[in-house]
């Protein structure tokens, strides 16, 4: 019977070592199983995620300030007839013009477009009205910005919100100056004293709303800027955890000894596990809604062995993950993988297999990816059943990882009995197949050798095509 589970790539990261069983540990005709680690890069950390996305207040408010302007137009300011835009004469002298459209609330205001206007009559009886013509309109972008060129002369500089007819204009600047063979800037700065003044009472009003919003919008995507910067320090923190190793290693050098080596591992991995705490207990505090941190945070204090810490973190991940308009299936993946681990580590099997089977039901699509590293986890944590049985899920899952025969061969390897008449090693049927598997994925992988002597030692038939190498030089 299968004790299901499935758990994200340990946060630990602690690389785990082949634990002998008890028969071949004590020798059979001689062999000793080899004292090897799993790599480094089997033990990796999901990638933290990013907070994106605008404050909902501000792209809703952003929509309602375009609408509203457009209203407003129709009661503060009626255009002047135009006429339509005249081609521009051969080597007629020409200036650049640019400039920024902010709105009311002093945010940048997006699309529309913003014209250049020139008198072409004035008001010069009665009846009659001033006439101008367009000589250039250059759309507003999404930042606010507009660029283009016009003849050098004096305009009167027109903004218009998206839908807004030519009869209307939501600003204006009048006589403006545009020099030829210069970089003219001209703003539009609807935020002003005086524009503000010719509002009617009751849009004065909407202002202020707008504006509160704003600034409590502004504020939330400052503090999600802030976030994200955090979290592109926790993934590289997270990559030099699993690194850990090798940054020992070449710290070291290679007369370093084994127990100094994994010394400077542990102590690259908890100054990075602790700053990664640090940061997020602080970034929860920021945005408690954001699951994302609460699960780096668990992550971290996986790392730092800190296992009821953890524990409340993960919980708290799920928690507001469930609570939000669309719950992440990456976020309640990691966060029940993790307290799959917690559980693991810590002896709670029945826990930890509910844990993993949440994991998995949450994020099908990375079943293969937690139920490899539940079978792992299992390993280094010396439960050979549940290694075996997680085993058999991850197979399921990925019948070409080498890897996890190796594991289960390796949980199936304890339950080996001696023959009294041969002195051999006889292994379960499951733990032959599982080893020949293994050497038929990996013929030459890193725990080859070790699986061909076991073989051998039970008198069994290597039927692949491994082929040992040259004894290394000590």
């Amino acid at each position: 019977m299968r004790l299901p589970g499935a758990s994200v790539l340990t946060a630990s990261g602690a690389a785990g070592k082949s634990i002998p069983p008890a028969a071949v540990r004590n020798g059979f005709a001689g062999y000793k199983c080899a004292d090897t680690e799993l790599e480094n890069q089997d033990f990796l950390i999901e990638p933290a995620g990013s907070l994106v996305r605008a404050a909902p207040k501000e792209k809703k408010m952003k929509r309602t300030i375009s609408l509203w302007l457009g209203v407003l137009a129709l009661a503060l300011l009626p255009a002047l007839a135009q006429e339509k835009p005249a081609a521009v004469p051969a080597n007629t002298p020409m200036g650049k013009v640019h400039g920024h459209v902010t709105n009311p609330t002093g945010a940048p205001q997006t699309g529309g477009a913003v014209s250049f206007l020139e008198i072409t009559r004035a008001a010069s009886g009665p009846g009659l009205s001033p006439q101008q013509a367009d000589r250039g309109t250059f759309p507003v972008d999404k930042n606010g910005d507009y660029k283009g060129e016009v003849p050098a002369g004096t305009y009167s500089v027109v903004y218009r919100s998206e839908g807004m007819t030519a009869d209307k204009q939501a600003d204006r600047y009048d006589n403006v100056t545009i020099v030829a063979n210069q970089d003219n800037v001209q703003d539009i700065d609807m935020s002003r004293q005086e524009y503000i003044d010719k509002l009617p009472p009751e849009e004065k009003k909407q202002l202020e709303e707008l504006r509160a919003k704003n600034a409590t919008a502004m504020k939330a995507n400052e503090i999600i800027k802030h976030l994200n910067e955090d979290l592109k320090t926790v993934s590289q923190d997270e990559k030099d955890a699993n690194e850990a190793l090798a940054t020992a290693q070449q710290q070291l050098g290679p007369s370093a000894s084994k127990a100094d080596l994994q010394a400077k591992e542990q102590e690259i991995k908890t100054a990075k596990y602790t700053e990664i705490e640090s940061i997020m207990t602080r970034d929860t505090t920021l945005k408690p809604d954001a699951s994302i941190l609460w699960a780096q945070l668990g992550q971290a204090q996986v790392g730092l062995k800190k296992w009821d810490a953890a524990e409340t973190s993960f919980k708290k991940a799920l928690e507001v993950d469930a609570a939000s308009k669309k719950p992440n299936p990456e976020i309640q993946g990691l966060a029940n993988a993790g307290l799959g681990e917690i559980y693991a580590r810590t002896g709670k099997v029945a826990e930890a297999n509910a844990a993993y089977d949440a994991a998995v039901k949450a994020n099908p699509t990375k079943a293969a990816f937690y139920l490899r590293n539940e079978t792992i986890i299992f390993f280094q944590s010396g439960n050979a059943d549940a290694q075996v049985a997680a085993a058999d899920e991850a197979i399921k899952a990925d019948p070409n990882d080498a890897i996890l025969y190796y594991l289960k061969g390796q949980g199936l390897v304890s339950k080996a009995t001696i023959d009294p008449k041969t002195q051999r090693i006889v292994l379960p049927q499951e733990c032959q197949d599982a080893y020949q598997k293994y050497l038929e994925l990996s013929p030459n992988g890193p725990y080859a050798a070790e699986v061909q002597g076991i073989l051998q030692q039970a008198g069994q038939k290597v039927s692949t095509s491994y082929k040992a190498g040259k004894p290394s030089k000590k």
